[in-house]
């Protein structure tokens, strides 16, 4: 394991978070909808969004509403559906940055759930996640038929693996994206971005931030190995977060993160 989330300073006039969801902030569940929240963890984010001068995001495939509803009452800065929704601000407003997939699209794709009953058909608004962890015999088949369909230009739609999930989503959006957007505003702007996830949905955004002079900090899973992350999994992360929020709460300007 890399101990690159070690050396970053907790100075809270030059540090921005963004985080994923599924996999880094909460365990991956049979079902989107199963997942647990810990009430400890909501009370770290609104800590950390305190000292950190609101400079905390999530970027997520899930919808915003979603998240909404799995973090209430936080509504937090958040991009959904990897980038193609956006609020920039605490409790603002949520924008549509992409048009809802067609009906013909979403009709195409619901036709892959006839394949087991294990398949998971999750409508995103501009995007449409096919879910196969309940069915791991079908991934192939999965794959094949959605390529088939986005194969159709006329959709402009791409696909994006995730952890036994494939997403079907509009070109020119990601995670990426949605972190260049932000980082380009306050609370964001002129701070060192720290981009922490687990999958390959995150990659992007994960080389963005340390493209930009941040740091990207990968959660060992599915997708990164536990030689190439700096979190063990999801109670690291956690651990991590608490001990960033009560340093920034106790001491802004000669704290350090403490070793994972």
């Amino acid at each position: 394991m890399r101990l690159g989330a070690s050396l970053l300073p907790a100075e809270a006039d030059h540090l921005a978070l963004f985080i994923d969801i599924d996999g880094t902030l909460l365990g991956i569940a049979p079902t989107p909808d199963a997942v647990l929240v810990p009430p400890s963890l909501i009370e770290v984010l609104e800590r950390l969004a305190l000292g950190l001068g609101g400079a905390v995001a999530l970027l997520t495939g899930r919808r915003i509403a979603d998240a909404d509803r799995l973090f209430a009452p936080l509504k937090m800065i958040a991009a959904g559906v990897h980038g193609t929704e956006l609020r920039s601000e605490r409790s603002g407003s949520i924008s549509m940055l992409a048009p809802p997939v067609s009906p013909e699209f979403v009709e195409a794709v619901n036709r892959i759930g006839a394949l087991s009953p294990g398949i998971l058909i999750e409508q995103k608004g501009a995007g449409v996640a096919v879910h196969y962890r309940n069915a791991p015999e079908t991934t192939q088949l999965v794959i094949a038929e959605l390529n088939r369909i986005v194969a159709d230009d006329a959709y402009d739609i791409t696909l994006r693996r995730g952890r036994k999930v494939v997403e079907a989503l509009p070109r020119g959006f990601s995670k990426a994206t949605a972190l260049t957007w932000l980082a380009e505003r306050p609370p964001f702007k002129g701070r060192m971005p720290i981009m922490i996830g687990d999958d390959v949905g995150d990659e992007s955004a994960l080389q963005l931030a340390e493209k930009l002079g941040g740091v990207g900090l990968r959660v060992a899973g599915e997708h990164f190995s536990q030689a190439e992350a700096d979190f063990d999994g999801v109670e690291s992360v956690r651990a991590w977060l608490a001990e960033l929020a009560s340093r920034l709460e106790g001491t802004t300007r000669t704290a350090h993160l403490p070793t994972l």
